[in-house]
């Protein structure tokens, strides 16, 4: 029997899916499943029903239903001959001249940077968690938790250190980009800004001070973000670093002050402090605010003892160099030096040089391109990926984005579906999340009960002597599916990928709390929580089923 695809919107509930299923299964020879996680329904069928009728039949029940083809649909020999340009030379800009050349598509790339790759290995995640990993062995000589073993401070060579992150970088740039350029004749890379002249004809301001023309069937942008700088008097004529520089530094700050209090200048900040520096964090609100006020308030304690100095609701209305020291004035009216200064106040997308405006591509307030569920923007022949666009900005999410977004400009139907994502933030302890935390589920009018497992209550905690942290688990009210999780633990990025599949795969906490899980490991926790939703484990015997 022939099986069809249908997208589903107005899913709110378990009772939603079931009227789903029970309007399919209702049609002659029809077996139907739902996914409410993915908002899917797969159906086989008799080949006299039409996916247009199991649409219809759906949409009776006043649930929106399209037919959509395979993940990898339309025929790849569509794309034959297709010309496609990509706009930038990072994650998402490599994912998708992949893909669309996979798919006979022939690609040209147009990259302004003197190197490939993009933020993420070059200057972003590769040498910022080499960095992580070297201060948390620093931090571990300095002090660890068994009684036997003698702590000492550890002599920094940042040099040496440095040189090693940047020759790993080189390694990485030329195995994941520089050589599958060379393997890849369908893949030509051009060098210069490119800017819309069209919705199909691109101009390119070449290195040599030229200009030339480049004219394609679909156009695809991908030009990442860079560091957002506040409009704080006086910034601009200082020194200061971006998170570009912090991580290329050759020595220790004495006193590093950072401005900023999300992903970025939580984990430099702790990087630095490890490394030697003394570290003062200055917050415009709360540590982590975007995050669960539990994930932010522990950081801060984990942080406290390691002597870095948080400051929340703080913010720098002044900042003088005098060519030795940075001068901050706080707007308490009092000023605190250092003489290094981190500005990670988040990103910005890249694309104010690309004349986007000619092209008839929409963008929100922040300058990012507006894109639907299929990557496309508002110009027919124009897609977008990547930071430079309203997405979440992780490399995975860009990298997913990218081949999805080629898929479509090739014939294709394929969605991005951030249904659980992960979001991980590499301090210590990590801090993880996935779906919706409370206050989110609140915004949502979405009904839960929510458990929180301090890391105590975990055997592998114990057993590391590493108790700080918890695992929060938010399931829905009554039914208990698990729609989020948030981590605060030295493997939250690990443990968090478990949650990740079970909102993705619409489970219950019953269901994890069933799920046999490896003893002494860190992601037992998940299990543990789960089961808190209906007895106190304090009671259970350590491995207990």
């Amino acid at each position: 029997m022939p099986t069809t695809r249908l997208a589903l919107t107005g899913l709110t509930c378990a009772h939603c899916t079931d009227t789903v299923r029970a309007a399919l299964a209702a049609l002659p020879g029809v077996q139907a499943t739902v996914d409410y996680p993915r908002a899917e329904a797969v159906v086989q069928h008799p080949p006299d029903i039409t996916a247009e009728q199991l649409a219809a039949t759906v949409q009776e029940r006043g649930y929106g239903a399209r037919p959509l083809a395979d993940d990898n649909g339309g025929d790849d020999s569509a794309a034959a001959g297709l010309h496609i340009a990509i706009i930038g030379g990072g994650s998402a800009a490599f994912a998708a001249a992949l893909k669309a050349t996979e798919r006979g598509a022939r690609v040209t790339l147009v990259e302004r940077a003197p190197v490939i790759g993009g933020t993420c290995v070059n200057v972003g995640c590769v040498p910022s968690k080499i960095m992580l990993r070297a201060a948390e062995l620093a931090q571990l000589q300095r002090h660890n938790p068994f009684r036997g073993l003698a702590d000492c401070e550890p002599r920094i060579d940042r040099p040496a250190l440095l040189a090693q992150q940047q020759d790993r970088v080189a390694e990485l740039r030329a195995a994941k980009y520089e050589d599958i350029l060379r393997d890849h004749p369908d893949i030509t890379l051009r060098r210069g800004s490119a800017r819309f002249l069209d919705a199909t004809t691109l101009a390119i301001d070449t290195p040599d001070g030229g200009s030339e023309r480049l004219a394609a069937d679909r156009i695809l942008v991908a030009t990442g973000s860079r560091p957002h700088i506040p409009p704080v008097a006086g910034l601009a004529d200082t020194p200061y670093w971006t998170s570009t520089e912090a991580l290329a530094a050759e020595t220790v700050p004495e006193h590093l002050i950072v401005l900023g209090s999300s992903i970025v200048a939580v984990e430099l900040a702790q990087a630095w402090r490890r490394l030697g520096a003394a570290v003062t964090v200055l917050a415009r609100h709360t540590l982590l605010y975007r995050f669960d006020p539990a994930l932010g308030d522990g950081l801060r304690e984990a942080f406290a003892a390691e002597g870095i100095d948080v400051r929340e609701h703080t913010q720098a209305e002044q900042v003088r160099h005098d060519g030795d020291r940075f001068h901050v004035r706080l707007d308490d009216g009092s000023t605190l030096a250092g003489d290094a200064l981190l500005v990670a106040t988040g990103r910005r997308p890249n694309t104010d040089a690309l004349d986007l405006p000619a092209a008839g591509v929409a963008t929100d307030a922040r300058g990012a391109i507006v894109v639907d569920e299929t990557l496309r923007t508002s110009a027919p022949t124009v897609w977008a990926a990547g930071d430079c666009c309203n997405l979440p900005q992780f490399v995975y999410v860009a990298a997913a984005a990218g081949t999805r977004a080629a898929i479509n400009m090739t014939g294709g139907s394929a969605r991005l579906d951030l249904t659980g994502l992960p979001e991980v933030i590499f301090t210590a302890p990590q801090v993880a999340s996935a779906g919706l935390d409370p206050a989110a589920a609140a915004r949502a009018g979405i009904a839960v009960e929510t458990r929180r497992l301090d890391l105590d209550q975990v055997p592998r905690a114990l057993a590391n002597f590493e108790t700080r942290g918890f695992v929060q688990l938010v399931a829905s009210a009554g039914e208990r599916r698990l729609l989020g999780a948030q981590i605060l633990a030295p493997a939250a990025g690990e443990m968090i990928q478990t949650a990740v599949l079970a909102i993705r795969q619409g489970l219950t906490v019953a269901d994890l709390a069933d799920t046999l899980f490896p003893y002494l490991t860190m992601v037992e926790g998940l299990k543990l929580c789960a089961q808190t939703f209906t007895r106190d484990v304090s009671q259970l015997s350590c491995c207990a089923g």
